[in-house]
């Protein structure tokens, strides 16, 4: 099975894409939506219709794995009912206000801003990772 880089992003409009970023294939695949899932979902549906597609003429799509990577305004957007701005806060380092301006998509992050609220996300999980419950 192939890794397939999938990039979600929001664009100028405000809409959101997910496209495929591979051109190793005869075909392409991407989605959109008012929100971040919903150019996800729509990706997905595009996959399915693909393999319908492929099917019908008698052809076999190849199997591929999925590696979602987002925009910042598209993670904030992704996550908003799970993760409050004040709790990114505390996790990266970057304030809430900032945060906002990222989320609405009025600022873009430097590289560096990216790298560090990635670098922190991940250092976060990686700890979640460890919590073990004792009965």
């Amino acid at each position: 099975m192939k890794k397939v880089k999938v990039i979600v992003e929001c664009g100028k409009d405000g809409r959101y894409s997910a496209f495929m970023d591979c051109y190793d294939y005869d075909f392409g695949l991407s989605g959109f939506g008012n929100t971040a899932k919903e150019a996800i979902a729509d990706f997905y549906e595009c996959v399915e219709e693909e393999r319908a597609m492929c099917e019908k003429d008698g052809k076999t799509m190849p199997l591929l794995e999925f590696d979602i990577q987002y925009d910042v305004t598209s993670f904030l957007d992704y996550y908003a009912g799970i993760l409050s701005k004040s709790g990114l806060e505390k996790i990266t380092g970057i304030n809430q206000k900032q945060l906002w301006h990222y989320s609405s998509g009025r600022r873009k992050p430097t590289r560096q801003t990216t790298l560090r609220i990635q670098d922190n996300l991940h250092r976060f999980a990686e700890n979640l990772i460890g919590v073990q419950f004792v009965n």
